[in-house]
């Protein structure tokens, strides 16, 4: 079980570590899906921090620091949590899989740091 709780660590890690990147550089499909969903640009720096500050507290829990990456991935999941309640009050279905996924990575990271 262990392995398994890593390899979605990990992957939730990478995954927002990749996410905040395209953030920061305001990624043309990142500038695209915050305008659909009503956004504002000037917050995507944050939204980038928010994301690499998680990715990089998940890490820290790997690396023996746990209730620091429990703290992350409940950060995580409440910070997707707002991302599909955007999605819905946009009413932009056609893509709300992305942050779904994203918020099944933080929820299964939660239970692995738990």
């Amino acid at each position: 079980m262990e392995i398994a709780a890593t390899a979605v660590i990990a992957a939730t890690i990478l995954a927002n570590g990749g996410m905040a990147v395209a953030d920061l550089l305001r990624a043309k499909f990142v500038l695209a899906n915050s305008s659909e969903v009503g956004v504002p640009e000037s917050w995507l720096p944050a939204m980038g921090a928010l994301k690499a500050a998680g990715a990089a507290g998940l890490l820290l829990g790997l690396l023996g620091v746990p209730f620091v990456g429990l703290a992350a991935a409940i950060g995580l999941a409440l910070f997707f949590v707002g991302a599909m309640i955007a999605h819905i009050r946009a009413r932009v279905f056609y893509n709300i899989h992305f942050p779904g996924a994203y918020l099944a990575l933080a929820l299964g990271s939660t239970a692995a740091a738990w």
